[in-house]
């Protein structure tokens, strides 16, 4: 038999491709399932695909809108910032509510023109606010008692969505008729042009592009297995075509065109559903990060990409399919007994990922790391596990004897078809994989950006400081805190600081210190102090700092005085005489993580209301076991001064980006999970319906329904368990080469056990999803044919 004329070998492909096309279109009942199924499981994928594509033009979009709402360069320069008609006097008055963020600006228009921040039709009036949407249905939710509390204000209008990065931000713009320069207001002429943002370090663009890789190479894996839905059914028409006529290579490209079919169907299918679900995506939160729907604008190259890849994956994947098959014209003979799997070939590619790493070799100590080679080398790992997965199931599942009945009906069902359920679960494979290899890297990184403040927060969990509280109002700010519900302890001062008078030149650094006034038991809180009555002064040494201790005693000379400047705030500098007989302490460590130094004075010595430019400084600590105590402490220093800052003490602080990169990890593996139980589902239904006439020959015979659900839960977690234990050591494989690459220890090896809890949960999801499509194809009705 000679083969095809090359002249006319094209043209006759293209005729089987469009007959396919034609047979997956008018296969009656049956056919349309199957093309249904392949649809839906290519749509799901090609959605998140968009999805993925979309990043850049968001991430993009929401920068611009912050770099937009951020003050330009030219404030932060003293000589240019003068005060205009369009200058703008504003301070940030952040803070939190049940542990979400909310930030707020205070504002002062100088003149009739001011510059507006974008979103912002004009500047609040005095005493009220706009509020983002967000914080608007937040402050009407009936939980939100103690925030308007807070924000007693009302509500001019809401900031429009060109002022917000997120349709979730919470963000607040408050009028003021007193701020000024001298309590903290700066001022602004114009917005936008800040700063440029600093590049990714090495560490963190590896970590950026693991993520990408490991949450993309599971969508790909999972398009790539839907294109083979109903693959058994299909290959038993085809053997009908090879009765009358066709040759091998007609009926694999016949086969080749329903995918194709099926395929171009999924893209309709998952740009139709990206549409539709797009207008939604601004009320969804995960992990508490929306995206405004415009920004989902997917890029134009790559959504080309998409539609070209995915039709020519599907044709690619169907023909490699089908040289594992002899389709004959009295039947289909699939995975021979005869042939197993063999291992060599498949262990050279993750071996070959981890041979990239070794080649590109140990990073420096700054973990300065090649992105080409993290990709090419993630990228054979993981794809190796995939090809690992068929090998390590068959080579299980051969060696199952005996057990219950709804076990021997899995086992037996696995033995015969274990390549199918390998493709089923392989995009959990790459996906747990991959997440367990990022948290190692995670792991290995995180000293690198989680660093240690120093403050303590077993003696207090917030500081508070503000300039516009003074003299008896300081007093009373204390009392009021002290009277908090919750609050255990405050330790109170008011700040101010002092330097030596003379007259100096331009050269010379004059000698400064400063001077902090509180009672005798917030002073003992800062200082060594054995006795302390009112009326008395100490002056403060750092414990191991000789220099520094001599840099105080130049300030604070005792029996001298000191002059306290106003910069300009009130009627002129302020001096005050250190008494002789102050003692000498060593400075403690105050919770915020500072060390106490300078002249310490109790009330009885200075008056707090004779010190111009003074800060009221406050740390709280608080009985944490009293619902809501940190929203009465916020709101306890909001009625004290609602520009007051309030930071939350903790003894450990972690890097922005780093954090914002694990969000997205945790965004995206979300989605990626949900993906992988969807793919599972639509495999187990599309399996089912190829057995509905077994199955109900199975219960005509007498067979309990439980025990066909049992063996579909067993057909299910078998694979999935495989496949857990081939992700974990490939997982934890490319984790440490990853580490040894980036010259970063391995500090967790346990790390893939919520993972592997995910994947339990995994097969119990889709078992439970599947039984009612198992109960009714159990019916007797299923022993009807045609």
């Amino acid at each position: 038999m000679t083969g095809p004329d090359p002249r006319t070998h094209t043209p006759a492909r293209l005729r089987d491709l469009g007959l396919g096309v034609r047979f997956a279109a008018a296969g009656g009942r049956e056919g349309w399932a199957r093309t249904l199924l392949t649809a839906v499981g290519v749509g799901i994928g090609v959605t998140l695909l968009l999805v993925a594509s979309a990043v850049p033009h968001l991430l993009e979009a929401r920068d611009a809108r912050s770099e937009a709402r951020s003050e330009s360069r030219s404030s932060l320069a003293a000589d240019t910032n003068k005060k205009t008609d369009r200058t703008v006097l504003v301070t940030r008055i952040d803070t939190e509510f049940h542990n979400r963020a909310v930030q707020g600006v205070l504002m002062r228009a100088d003149g009739s023109r001011p510059v507006l921040p974008p979103g912002l039709p004009r500047v609040p009036a005095a005493g009220r606010m706009y509020v983002s949407p967000a914080l608007a249905e937040m402050l009407d939710a009936p939980d939100a008692r103690l925030l308007r509390e807070r924000l007693p204000y009302p509500v001019d209008g809401t900031i429009s969505d060109a002022g917000l990065v997120s349709p979730g931000e919470l963000l607040f713009y408050l009028g003021s008729s007193t701020l000024a320069p001298a309590n903290g207001g700066h001022r602004l002429n114009g917005y936008g042009g800040g700063l440029p943002v600093p590049p990714l370090s090495p560490l963190l663009l590896v970590l950026g592009v693991m993520v990408g890789v490991a949450l993309l190479m599971p969508v790909a894996i999972f398009v790539a297995t839907a294109v083979r839905f109903g693959g058994d059914r299909r290959d038993r028409r085809l053997a009908a075509l090879r009765l009358v006529g066709a040759d091998i290579r007609s009926v694999r490209w016949i086969a080749a065109g329903e995918a194709l079919f099926g395929a171009l169907l999924g893209l309709a299918c998952g740009a139709a559903l990206f549409l539709a679900c797009r207008p939604f995506v601004g009320s969804l939160s995960v992990w508490e990060q929306s995206v405004f729907p415009a920004d989902l604008a997917p890029s134009a190259p790559l959504v080309a990409l998409i539609v070209c890849a995915i039709p020519v994956c599907a044709v690619l994947v169907t023909l490699v399919a089908m040289r594992s098959v002899v389709v004959e014209p009295l039947g289909v003979v699939r995975d021979a007994r005869g042939r197993k799997r063999r291992l060599w070939w498949r262990l050279l590619v993750p071996l070959a990922g981890l041979g990239v790493f070794a080649w590109q070799g140990r990073a420096p100590e700054d973990g300065t790391a090649e992105a080409a080679p993290v990709v090419v080398g993630a990228v054979l790992v993981l794809g190796g596990l995939a090809l690992l997965l068929p090998w390590a199931l068959e080579a299980c599942v051969s060696r199952l004897r005996g057990g219950p009945v709804p076990w021997q009906l899995a086992g037996r069902r696995l033995q015969l078809s274990s390549g199918t359920a390998a493709r089923t679960v392989s995009g959990i494979t790459v996906a747990v994989a991959g997440a367990v290899a990022l948290q190692m890297l995670f792991a290995s990184m995180n000293a690198d950006f989680n660093r240690m403040t120093g403050q303590d927060p077993t003696r207090a969990q917030f500081y508070m400081a503000s300039q516009n509280v003074s003299g008896g109002g300081a007093t009373a700010a204390i009392e009021s805190l002290r009277s908090t519900t919750g609050v255990e302890k405050v330790i109170g001062t008011v700040d101010v600081f002092a330097t030596k008078p003379g007259t100096y030149a331009e050269d010379e650094v004059q000698p400064t210190t400063s001077i902090t006034v509180g009672d005798c038991a917030t002073l003992k809180e800062l200082a060594r102090i054995d006795a302390c009555a009112d009326g008395d002064t100490f002056v403060a040494h750092p414990a191991h700092d000789r220099e520094m201790s001599d840099w105080v005693d130049k300030a604070a000379r005792k029996g001298e005085q000191v002059e306290i400047d106003d910069y300009g705030m009130a009627d002129g500098p302020v001096r005050w005489t250190l008494p002789a007989s102050a003692r000498t302490v060593t400075g403690r460590v105050d919770p915020h993580g500072e060390e106490t130094t300078g002249i310490l004075a109790t009330l009885g010595a200075v008056d707090p209301a004779t010190l111009p430019g003074a800060t009221i400084v406050l740390q709280v600590k608080i009985d944490e076991s009293v619902p809501d105590v940190s929203e009465f402490v916020r709101n306890t220093a909001a009625v004290i001064d609602p520009s007051m800052r309030v930071v939350a003490l903790n003894s450990t602080e972690r890097d922005g980006r780093y954090a914002s990169i694990q969000t997205a990890l945790k965004v995206g593996g979300t989605a990626v999970l949900l993906l992988m139980a969807a793919s599972m589902l639509v495999q187990q239904l599309e399996q089912l319906r190829e057995r509905r006439r077994l199955l109900s020959v199975l219960v005509a015979f007498g067979t309990r329904r439980s025990t066909l659900g049992w063996s579909v839960l067993w057909q299910t977690a078998i694979p999935v368990g495989v496949s857990l234990v081939v992700a974990v050591v490939g997982g934890l494989a490319l984790g440490w080469g990853l580490s040894w690459m980036t010259a970063k220890p391995v500090s967790d090896w346990w790390l893939f056990l919520p993972m592997a809890g995910a994947g339990g949960g995994v097969v119990l999801l889709v078992t439970l999803l599947s039984l009612p499509v198992l109960w009714r194809l159990m019916r007797p009705d299923g022993l009807r044919t045609e």
